[in-house]
């Protein structure tokens, strides 16, 4: 076995894997966390104002 074997046939596969990997941080697991991200702040704000109450000047 030598180096360069392993290397002619590895390089088109990891270039290849590298792609693949772009591809599903940029298209599925980014925006995916970034809904998640603004759904929990989301939730957050609503229990909060559960809690607290509206936001608003106080009543009379």
């Amino acid at each position: 076995m030598s180096a360069a074997g392993d290397d002619t046939y590895g390089r088109p596969r990891r270039k290849r894997m590298e792609i693949f990997a772009f591809l599903f941080l940029t298209a599925v697991l980014m925006p995916g966390l970034a809904v998640a991200a603004v759904g929990s702040y989301g939730l957050a704000v609503w229990v909060y104002q559960m809690a607290a109450g509206p936001p608003g000047p106080p009543a009379r």
